[in-house]
């Protein structure tokens, strides 16, 4: 029996370990910075994208894998005649979903895609389910409400520390920007269900670590905790911080902290990250 091949797009939060353990397929992004282009995770590491968008002369771009660069993949990725399951980024942030869904319709390969509704390691939590499952010889009907039941346990919380990116890039309106610019205002947003949401805003730091404060205290509540991870745009300060705070009232819970991918770091600007958690 064919094993299912699971792909996933490169804003996805995966250590090397666990692509090469389970037999992962990432698609790379493709990035500009002023002219130059590059090709996520190949051409340009997280660390070296920060470094350049701060020297840019323009905010980064992100362009979403090619439809034929999806069915290539597909493709080879079925030429033994096993079924994949693509899993990708919510389309609230881009159209990569809908690229892999118009791949699936012209491959060959028996393809089904899903919009994960998140990204990051809140997308990783489902990648990583259905790639355990597929090794385990399940199918995809299986797995598909195996990572149903994910989506709706998973809590991705975002703060933002400079909003100069999310207003060039169109995601907030230029005046509310202003504002918020004008008075030091951080916020935080939540992205559930494929929708972003602020949820907290106010001046300097201590706003967004007062609403983290409740999330963790929440979190002390919750009887059995499957992962959480915390991604950062040049902000290993504050994630650190955070991974200290939830240390300190759940120390056996195992935390992955890592650089985000490009994709969000543009949106969210340096400085910014994200707590993500899913539960039973």
């Amino acid at each position: 029996m064919s094993t299912v091949k699971v792909v996933t797009d490169s804003s996805v939060q995966l250590t090397p370990e666990e692509i090469e353990k389970y037999q992962i397929t990432v698609v790379p992004l493709t990035i500009e910075i002023d002219g130059q282009s590059y090709i996520d995770d190949k051409d340009i590491t997280r660390e070296e994208f920060m470094k350049r968008m701060a020297q840019a002369d323009n905010l980064p771009t992100t362009s979403q894998p090619s439809v034929g660069t999806f069915i290539d993949t597909f493709d080879r990725l079925a030429v033994d005649g096993s079924p994949i399951l693509a899993i990708h980024m919510t389309e609230t942030i881009s159209g990569t979903v809908n690229a892999a869904r118009q791949a699936a319709q012209i491959s060959r390969a028996d393809v089904t895609v899903i919009d994960s509704q998140y990204t990051d390691r809140a997308m990783a939590f489902q990648v990583l389910e259905a790639a355990q499952m597929a090794e385990s010889g399940a199918s995809v009907q299986e797995i598909i409400p195996a990572i149903e039941q994910i989506k709706t346990k998973t809590e991705l919380i975002m703060g933002v520390r400079d909003l100069t990116n999310l207003v060039k890039g169109g995601r907030i309106s230029r005046v509310s920007g202003m504002i918020s610019g004008l008075l030091n205002i951080k916020i935080v947003l939540t992205l559930k269900d494929g929708q972003l949401e602020v949820v907290s805003k106010g001046r300097g730091m201590k706003t967004i670590m007062k609403y983290i404060d409740k999330v963790i205290a929440k979190l002390k509540q919750v009887p059995h905790i499957k992962g959480i991870g915390i991604s950062h745009a040049a902000g290993l300060d504050v994630a650190q911080e955070i991974e200290a705070k939830i240390k300190a009232e759940l120390p056996q819970v195992h935390i992955l902290i890592r650089s985000t991918d490009p994709v969000i770091a543009t949106h969210a600007g340096p400085g910014a990250f994200a707590l993500m958690y899913y539960t039973d």
